[in-house]
């Protein structure tokens, strides 16, 4: 059982810890309230607005993150848009995982929109996290969908179950999934918000899957100041 300032500082311990923010772990304010922590404050880059948002998931008892990061580039590190869009491309065009002829890129004051199509929810990851740390990125907004296939709900659910068991990090018998059509529907409970992320990344990770739904639950706990 953790109180809310237990589960602040605990959040705070894991910026100290993680070595992309020791060097602004004092500038990002950390807020905790019955397992929803609220960051705020500023950082100079993307990457590491990321990177604060998925500590702050790592920590046990965390149920959500919500994020009012802003990220402020200095003078010596900004870029126009449109050299911020050119090193999107070159990023694009050197990831395996993605055809870049297959997406579109609109960049408007350090903003990046990305739309397109592709064939598995990985790739439209992958293509996201491929700008995250490039030099002048403020923040991404990805509309990248997916093709929609003929799929075997059945199937699904079986690979699914299968990758569940596997996993290190989810509790198979404690998530339950419901398919229907292209669209997936987690359910049960889970010890920590990142089992929970994990359970989804794996849900997205089979073929035909066009929507999953998450509504895993968190284990849990009583907060108090």
């Amino acid at each position: 059982m953790k109180t809310n300032t237990e589960l602040q500082n605990d959040v705070m311990a894991e910026f100290q810890w993680d070595s992309n923010l020791r060097s602004v772990a004092s500038q990002i304010g950390v807020a905790a309230k019955d397992g929803v922590i609220t960051l705020s404050g500023l950082v100079d880059t993307y990457s590491k607005k990321i990177a604060a948002e998925r500590a702050a998931q790592r920590v046990q008892g965390v149920r959500v993150v919500a994020s009012d990061i802003e990220v402020k580039i200095p003078s010596s590190l900004k870029k126009t848009d449109t050299e911020i869009a050119g090193a999107i491309r070159d990023a694009l065009r050197w990831n395996t995982l993605v055809d870049e002829g297959k997406m579109a890129i609109k960049v408007e004051d350090g903003w990046v929109t990305m739309s397109g199509e592709v064939e598995w929810a990985f790739q439209r990851l992958s293509a996201e996290e491929s700008i995250e740390n490039l030099m002048g990125v403020k923040g991404v907004t990805n509309l990248i969908g997916l093709k929609t296939k003929r799929i075997d709900t059945q199937e699904i659910k079986r690979e699914i179950a299968a990758a569940f068991h596997r996993s290190a990090t989810v509790d198979s018998s404690a998530v339950k999934l419901d398919a229907q059509g292209s669209r997936l529907t987690l359910t049960g409970t889970v010890r920590s918000y990142a089992e929970k992320k994990e359970a989804e990344r794996i849900a997205w990770s089979s073929p035909g899957v066009l929507t999953v739904d998450n509504r895993i639950g968190i284990d849990s706990e009583v907060f108090a100041d």
